[in-house]
């Protein structure tokens, strides 16, 4: 379940950052005279819209981050050493699945639009390449590829080495118990209430 949540918050990420992008898009459009026309000598402000995408990377990965470091550390505090081998066991083969079904639909959906605007399903007399409905349909299901084959699948990588290594560095903590919950769980209950509260 870990890296379908994971793979969800860095999608909403990518939309967040996206619709700030675009706010400031309009308002250089609005401010800065002769922009939208394209006259020649009238520079955009490029480094601001460099700048949102820089703190937005930063910022929008706290959550996922923490995620990724609190889940083994709660699972082995409460369950113990076999509790976090099926959360580990799970989370590999999930989102192993999941970041190659990802890379492929993004990229599927990614070539979908430059074939369409090739007129590779008709011309545009057809109304089958540019500003067809058809190409419309490509754009979106774009929109979605780009941040499938680009954030999303190759984050999870980073989902399963981060928590792997969580559970190596702590593993000492997590005694093996004969009891369903582990004798730590405590902790376990403390870690989650700040988490949740954050």
């Amino acid at each position: 379940m870990l890296p379908y949540i994971f793979a969800a918050l860095t999608m909403l990420s990518v939309g967040r950052c996206a619709a700030v992008v675009i706010q400031e898009v309009r308002r250089q459009f609005h401010n800065i005279p002769g922009l939208l026309a394209g006259k020649e000598g009238v520079k955009a402000e490029y480094g601001k819209c460099v700048a949102i995408c820089t703190q937005s990377s930063i910022r929008e990965m706290i959550v996922p981050g923490l995620l990724a470091i609190i889940s083994p550390l709660f699972t082995g505090l409460l369950i113990g050493p076999a509790g976090l081998t099926g959360l580990l066991v799970g989370s590999i083969i999930s989102g192993f699945m999941l970041a190659i079904a990802m890379a492929n639909a993004g990229g599927a959906w990614d070539n979908a639009k430059k074939f369409v605007e090739a007129e590779g399903m008709g011309t545009e007399a057809e109304g089958m390449a540019k500003g067809s409905d058809l190409h419309h349909a490509a754009i979106v299901g774009d929109t979605v590829g780009d941040p499938f084959k680009d954030t999303s699948g190759p984050s999870l990588n980073i989902l399963i080495k981060l928590m792997s290594m969580i559970s190596l560095v702590f593993a000492p903590i997590f005694t093996p118990t004969d009891q369903t919950i582990s004798n730590d769980f405590w902790i376990a209950i403390i870690i989650m209430v700040v988490f949740t509260r954050a």
